[in-house]
């Protein structure tokens, strides 16, 4: 508390904060999906209240919530003084806020929560489109997805590419975009969300991890103990808590270090358990084209209620199993 108060105090904090002002755009971009995917998993959890639970609606919040501390909050103001609170963003973009929103499975409730003429005229055929099958295909492989995640990471803190991201709005917002699409891409073999299909063993995830920490482990072993500060914008920056930009490199290096150990520890041992122990019920495993012949039912759903769902449901080769059919089943 003590430095916090010391942070609101400094004419420094001050300058920047009010050099900041809200991302309108951001916040406007952030309400609206979690308006669409409460309103879609409100429909949802009425019929499957077991596959779409609370918790669900809870991690996908957190995420967006995380999202928006991130880049939406007052946060955001001081990335470009302390390399410290940048690493927080990076965290917050890649490791945690990703993971959160595909707990939330959010394919399903996204579709339900759409208007019908823009999910059955628009979003039903793009999602049937040949080549975005075969590039949904490809791209979630789980090689691609470690091998992009680790680019991404890499890449933007080559220090030219990180001082340039400073200098330049666009390429800033780029770099949170890209953090962003690489976190999701990241944690989706793990998650396996909706409509996600099996492409490696479960066994393997435990070591998919294992092995994101390793540039992690690198990068945040090189900022440690590297005797110079890495991204030289940091030099003339104004100090916060009169930390000097070589201690604050020091700090954010082992910020990251202890914080992508936990994050990717706690996921391993929890699927390390689900592999020893009987399988807990999840959301059935489908395929991207599948996603789209959904959408082409829309047109049979009523405007209230679970006609809609039979229909979903009732779509042939979906491959849903049972445990979602009989509900719907009954209440036919």
């Amino acid at each position: 508390m003590r430095a916090i108060s010391e942070i609101a105090m400094t004419s420094d904090a001050q300058a920047v904060l009010q050099s900041w002002s809200p991302p309108l755009g951001v916040n406007l971009a952030l309400g609206l999906t979690v308006i669409i995917y409460v309103r879609g998993w409100l429909r949802l959890h009425a019929v499957f209240p077991c596959q779409f639970s609370f918790w669900r609606l809870a991690a996908f919040l957190t995420g967006m919530i995380s999202i928006w501390i991130a880049i939406g909050s007052p946060l955001a103001a001081f990335d470009d003084v302390s390399l410290t609170v940048h690493m927080v963003q990076h965290l917050l973009l890649m490791a945690i806020a990703p993971l959160l929103v595909l707990l939330g499975a959010p394919a399903l409730p996204f579709l339900q929560g759409l208007p019908q003429l823009i999910a059955r005229r628009m979003i039903g055929p793009f999602l049937r489109w040949t080549h975005l099958r075969r590039f949904g295909h490809r791209i979630t492989n789980p090689a691609i997805c470690w091998l992009a995640a680790t680019f991404v990471l890499v890449i933007w803190h080559v220090p030219a590419a990180f001082e340039a991201a400073l200098r330049w709005d666009w390429l800033h917002e780029l770099e949170h975009a890209s953090f962003l699409g690489a976190g999701l891409l990241f944690w989706w073999p793990v998650v396996q969300p909706w409509p996600s299909a099996t492409r490696w063993p479960r066994w393997s995830v435990p070591l998919y991890l294992f092995a994101a920490t390793l540039p992690c482990d690198a990068l945040s072993g090189f900022l440690a103990f590297y005797d110079r500060v890495v991204y030289v914008s940091y030099n003339s920056a104004p100090r916060l808590l009169n930390i000097p930009p070589l201690e604050d490199q020091q700090l954010a290096a082992a910020l990251m270090w202890i914080c992508v150990t936990i994050i990717f520890l706690v996921p391993a041992v929890i699927v390390t358990m689900q592999i020893l122990s009987p399988q807990a019920p999840r959301l059935a495993e489908t395929t991207w084209s599948e996603a789209g012949a959904i959408e082409t039912q829309q047109q049979q759903w009523g405007r209230h209620g679970n006609d809609g769902y039979i229909a979903a449901i009732e779509v042939a080769p979906l491959g849903m199993d049972e445990r979602i059919r009989q509900p719907v089943a009954k209440r036919a």
